[in-house]
């Protein structure tokens, strides 16, 4: 079993925190999570890659166990945690790597490679949209309201984002056997959700995700021109992110790998030894040995 570090960095004068494993001297892999979690999700894929590569996990501001400042010390949007990420790794010494983003971790994520294309070896997106098509119209709707106008009625429809039920949804639909997913999953997250002005933040990222679709023709360009390897492995009944938008890879990249799995949005908490084993495999084809 690999050994899991549980670290903290100060980076731009916040704490953030992260999950590292595996040689450091090893291809690296960094791990983004995606709403309402954090690293946490990735606790049992850790150890599935860290035997071979040198694994980073770390903590979106506002999430897990970073730093969670108010809204009124730190102006939370997408290109803001990607900046952090990006100075974090540069601490802790990784300038290559491959990345694996679900949900939120996908935005932060095309940012990092838009950047610094060269610095990304491999992409493994896991319900990680970059398309139109991945949007599922009946999620998207209310949130896309609130784009259009931030009012009393539109944040109450976002704030049942932020209540227990939803977030147990989250987990839940379109597993076939919801008896795999463990409770801890959303307790965990839900506790975190309703630390004292965290809803603050939360409204706050939503709104801003509207500026992640006018990032889509500069990613997809970025796939096109890069070829990076690709790996779009997908719970295909994500009523959140659909399968669609897994399928929309192969339009710039021709040679992206396709895997859609019976499962929802967190496809780790129901199919991880099928991603794990998946994802190895492409890691195999994909990266350098060390």
């Amino acid at each position: 079993m690999a050994t899991i570090h549980h670290r903290y960095a100060t980076v731009r004068g916040r704490r953030l925190f992260y999950r590292e494993a595996g040689p450091v001297d090893a291809p690296a892999i960094v791990l983004l999570h995606g709403f309402p979690t954090s690293s946490f999700m990735f606790r049992n894929l850790i150890p599935l890659l860290a035997d071979r590569y040198h694994v980073i996990a770390p903590d979106h501001l506002g999430f897990g166990l970073s730093d969670a400042p108010s809204v009124d010390e730190f102006d939370y949007t997408f290109d803001a945690l990607a900046d952090l990420t990006r100075d974090l790794l540069a601490q802790i010494g990784v300038d290559r790597y491959a990345l694996y983003v679900q949900d939120y971790g996908a935005p932060v994520g095309w940012r990092l490679a838009l950047a610094d294309p060269d610095a990304v070896t491999a992409i493994v997106s896991q319900n990680g949209n970059g398309y139109e098509a991945g949007f599922a119209e009946k999620f998207w709707t209310p949130i896309r309201a609130y784009w259009q106008a931030r009012t009393p009625e539109t944040e109450a429809s976002m704030r049942e984002a932020l209540t227990l039920e939803v977030t147990k949804w989250q987990y839940l639909h379109g597993v076939p056997d919801e008896s795999l997913v463990s409770p801890d999953t959303w307790e965990h997250d839900f506790a975190l959700l309703s630390r004292p002005g965290n809803d603050l933040v939360q409204l706050q990222l939503f709104a801003d995700y509207a500026g992640n679709l006018p990032l889509y023709p500069k990613l997809h360009a970025y796939l096109r021109d890069s070829r990076v390897p690709l790996l779009a492995v997908w719970g295909r009944n994500d009523e959140i992110f659909q399968a669609p938008g897994a399928l929309a890879f192969a339009e710039d990249s021709p040679d992206a790998e396709i895997c859609l799995l019976n499962g929802g949005h967190f496809l780790l908490e129901s199919h991880l030894d099928a991603v794990a084993g998946i994802i190895r495999s492409f890691l195999e084809r994909s990266l350098p040995e060390r």
